[in-house]
């Protein structure tokens, strides 16, 4: 697998980019800020990454497609296919989106967000946008999620079946998948089960923790990578068995030493399983 990082320094052309990848000894990264840039200069940034051997893991096209503002979401289908269709031109492993919501919040949680329905219009949503483009470097994913499908790997299956589409793949946060106490203890099952089930699809992942606080009713707090319950040994074994390109991303942070802290921690586990990032 691949580690990479968010990243806090200047990443406004390809070798400043380069250079910031780098420095963290990171092999992966997420696509740079290309919005409005020419084809010279996505191009200049696909050789900047292919000479240092530098994957780009994911483009995002975070947006709500499922809107049930018809103006919001048709909006945010045209920016998915913008980004998919970047995706492409510049060989990332995804474009990434959340399904959405059925709500105002884009990722936030509404009581329609598990119906036949909205499992129905995700469906319809992303051949919409994979037919649009009809990428052939690169594939569109959904991020799993708490409150919208997909959120297990049933539920992700089950939406690779449906969709139908080749260009259709997986990007996997299992943090995202741990919204109760019996899969916080148990969460290196979760994530065999996950791998076992999804893991030749799977593109991308994201990299953080998740702990468990003792008050009521329930809460879970997003934390930087070694701070939280999350079972990294089991996350690293399973990635370890893909492609070897597969990237692994830290992301949410909120300064440059969380990021070492995370990249530090995550090294640490990968050397005594013996395992190459």
């Amino acid at each position: 697998m691949r580690l990479g990082s968010q990243l806090f320094g200047d990443t406004s052309t390809p070798e400043s980019w380069v250079n910031e990848v780098l420095k963290g000894g990171y092999r992966s990264a997420v696509c740079p800020d290309l919005t409005d840039t020419s084809d010279d200069v996505v191009r200049a940034y696909v050789r900047a990454a292919e000479a240092n051997d530098i994957t780009i893991s994911e483009v995002g096209a975070w947006s709500n497609p499922i809107s049930p503002d018809e103006a919001v979401r048709q909006e945010a289908l045209a920016h998915c296919k913008r980004r998919l269709a970047l995706a492409d031109a510049i060989g990332a492993r995804c474009c990434v989106n959340i399904a959405g919501s059925r709500g105002e919040q884009w990722d936030g949680p509404h009581p329609d967000n598990f119906s036949d329905d909205t499992f129905a219009l995700i469906v319809d949503t992303v051949r919409e946008i994979i037919d649009a483009v009809q990428p052939t470097r690169t594939y569109f994913a959904l991020e799993t999620m708490p409150w919208i499908f997909p959120d297990s790997a049933d539920t992700y299956l089950a939406l690779l079946k449906a969709i139908d589409r080749r260009a259709f793949a997986v990007h996997f946060d299992p943090v995202n998948m741990v919204s109760s106490p019996r899969i916080y203890y148990n969460n290196g099952d979760m994530i065999r089960d996950f791998f076992a089930k999804l893991g030749p699809y799977i593109r991308n992942c994201h990299a953080k923790d998740i702990k468990l606080a003792g008050k009521l009713t329930m809460h879970l707090d997003e934390v930087v990578p070694g701070r939280g319950g999350l079972d990294y040994r089991t996350f690293l074994r399973e990635l370890n068995k893909l492609d070897p390109d597969t990237s692994l991303i830290v992301e949410h942070l909120h300064a440059p030493e969380e990021g070492a802290e995370a990249a530090r921690y995550i090294r640490s586990v990968a050397r005594e399983l013996d395992i190459s990032l």
